[in-house]
């Protein structure tokens, strides 16, 4: 017997969620092991089999990693001194978050200030043709290894290496094409014709830009803003090879636990990867009104 048409659309419902659930499940459990691992005590980071839900959870990695260590760090294993003394070699960790909000604060402000402007003169002058917009693009797809070389001689030329302003500068050009790109598809939404009646009600220019358009894309310009605080933030190969002793970001703190085999210490490394993660979602919690009409933006017809 046959399926009726509304028995076949039941079906593919069920299958398509079915297919979400699993694809949901597979993405979510890295995260579900990182916190998890974050609780464990020493003695289960490596246990056979593993322990999913540590029955001595404990907030003992995150007080080592973001504490003062000789505080907290009575030992619960053999190794507990051998932790405590690589731990304490690494840890850097509120300079390294105080460094990464400063440099990808500014750098995404910029980039979305100037390319937001930018991409209001592609779109309404035709500053750049869609030639040049797909090498503007093109710029970000070239390898940062490829750069880092000269930029590294120029950096320490003009001062600029293992300093603040020289991430911030860099980073701000690295994601610039991407704030005029995503700014552009915004812009192009918003009807000329409300731009035409604020100039005849007598704003200038920057005026229509400023209160007119801007406040249109608002929505937009916070996604797009979400998109690169998001990649700055997490930025490693650039801040790895620009920066030596002053400078240092999360992205390098967390990988020098990664490197410190000698003293296995994944369960510090999983806290301070966690502590690294809560702040982006605290931003987007915050401007979550914004991110569902930001990423869907189009309502707005000619």
């Amino acid at each position: 017997m046959s399926m009726t048409m509304s028995q076949k659309r039941h079906v593919f419902s069920v299958f398509r969620y079915f297919v979400l659930t699993i694809w949901l499940l597979i993405v979510a459990f890295p995260m579900f092991w990182m916190v998890s691992t974050s609780f464990k005590p020493d003695r289960e980071w490596f246990a056979w089999p593993p322990v999913y839900f540590s029955e001595n959870a404990t907030i003992r990695n995150y007080l080592v990693v973001w504490s003062d260590f000789n505080e907290y760090a009575a030992g619960d294993s053999e190794d507990a001194q051998k932790l405590g003394q690589v731990t304490q070699s690494l840890q850097r960790p509120w300079e390294a978050l105080g460094n990464s909000t400063l440099i990808a604060g500014i750098a995404t402000l910029l980039a979305v200030l100037f390319g937001s402007v930018l991409a209001y003169g592609v779109s309404r002058h035709q500053i750049l043709s869609e030639k040049r917009m797909f090498q503007l693009l093109m710029l970000r797809m070239v390898p940062p290894i490829v750069l880092i070389a000269p930029i590294s001689l120029w950096y320490r030329q003009i001062g600029l290496l293992d300093s603040i302003p020289g991430l911030v500068i860099l980073y701000f050009l690295t994601s610039l094409p991407y704030a005029v790109w995503m700014s552009k598809s915004f812009i192009d939404e918003v009807p000329r014709e409300m731009e035409h009646a604020a100039e005849i009600l007598g704003a200038s220019r920057w005026r229509t830009i400023w209160e007119v358009v801007l406040p249109l894309v608002r929505s937009g310009l916070v996604a797009t803003f979400l998109f690169i605080l998001i990649l700055t933030w997490s930025e490693y190969l650039l801040a790895l090879l620009l920066s030596k002793t002053d400078v240092l970001t999360l992205p390098i703190e967390l990988s020098k636990y990664q490197g410190s085999t000698e003293g296995r210490v994944y369960g510090r490394q999983a806290a301070l990867s966690v502590g690294i993660t809560i702040p982006l979602i605290f931003v987007g919690l915050m401007i979550r009104k914004h991110l569902a009409r930001g990423f869907s933006f189009g309502m707005v017809k000619r």
